[in-house]
């Protein structure tokens, strides 16, 4: 069995895991023990009111998988989309730190026996293994069938409620915690984001990804170059660090979209090592201009799927050139 951090921040209470199955054991403020319960939900009544559930996904680690995520959930959320984030990431969880949320934890609704998400900027609802850690430098020392089970239970022990995106950040590589995924949502699956960096180290890797979800048959929505070039914040001036088009031209090779390109700024990683997301810091730089690209572009591709929200930007932010609809 393991112990996880309290679910409860007034009680003493905590997430208790076996091999088969997940116990929440919840003592009340007068130190009494409740009788520990299974939390159990299918996958359909967790998931029915998500209307896109996309994974994003990389060969390797160190492409910005997780930046990423963050970023185009934020965009969906400046769109008007009720967006929510599932940080499959065992291992390395980074989530709640890109929305400001280390010092927040999970809870759990006793009377309905389900864990409800922590809520983020925009609304955005986060799960995390990090909300269940005691401590940020506490390591997860798990074989894979324990991350697969954890996967599991995210998928079907949260209440999600209504949401027009889940987006699923998945670890590094083609192991337990996406097969498990994939199996599990085989039918309710939107598709999956490919990220890379342009870079041939990358490319050889990222390519296992694209693999992956060809033999699982996840539609794949497209690829995306994370920092493709570095944009000197006073001159404007772009240079190509790692290489020039890699990700446009494995897309093209893959018979894949190609959703576009994310450039390096100084001001990004300020904004991540503050947990503040950029798009809401710097919502008139390049790089802001280049995610919400991307989020009109899959939403573009699933319109059909989203059929009766109706399509907005908050006056959070408005783009450069671009007018705020009304």
């Amino acid at each position: 069995m393991f112990i996880y951090k309290d679910l409860y921040s007034s009680a003493s209470s905590h997430i208790i895991m076996s091999n088969d199955k997940v116990h929440v054991n919840v003592q009340n403020q007068q130190g009494k023990s409740a009788a520990p319960s299974a939390i159990k939900l299918s996958k359909t009544d967790s998931l029915k009111k998500v209307k896109l559930k996309i994974a994003v996904m990389s060969g390797k680690g160190g492409v910005g998988k997780s930046f990423v995520t963050m970023s185009l959930a934020v965009g969906f959320a400046l769109r008007g989309l009720k967006v929510g984030i599932l940080d499959a990431d065992i291992y390395g969880p980074t989530i709640p730190k890109l929305l400001g949320l280390t010092n927040t934890s999970l809870y759990l609704d006793d009377k309905r026996q389900v864990i409800i998400p922590a809520v983020g900027p925009l609304g955005i609802k986060v799960v995390s293994m990090d909300f269940l850690l005691p401590s940020e430098e506490t390591a997860v020392v798990w074989r894979g069938a324990l991350v697969a089970k954890a996967v599991d239970d995210f998928l079907s022990n949260v209440d999600w409620g209504e949401l027009d995106v889940l987006l699923i950040d998945l670890p590094p590589g083609t192991g337990d915690a996406p097969l498990t995924m994939a199996q599990m949502l085989s039918d309710q699956m939107t598709g999956s984001i490919i990220v890379t960096i342009p870079s041939d180290v990358s490319l050889r890797i990222v390519k296992k990804s694209i693999d992956f979800s060809k033999k699982l048959k996840i539609p794949i929505i497209g690829i995306v170059e994370n920092m493709c070039c570095f944009t000197c914040p006073e001159s404007g001036k772009s240079y190509n660090i790692f290489g020039k088009n890699i990700g446009e031209d494995m897309a093209k090779q893959e018979g894949l979209k190609f959703l576009g390109r994310i450039p390096m700024d100084p001001r990004i990683s300020e904004s991540n090592d503050a947990g503040v997301p950029f798009l809401l810091k710097y919502p008139d730089i390049e790089a802001t201009q280049s995610v919400m690209n991307i989020v009109n572009e899959v939403l573009e591709m699933n319109k059909d799927k989203l059929s009766g929200q109706q399509k907005k930007t908050l006056s959070l932010m408005k783009l450069p050139g671009e007018e705020e609809e009304q």
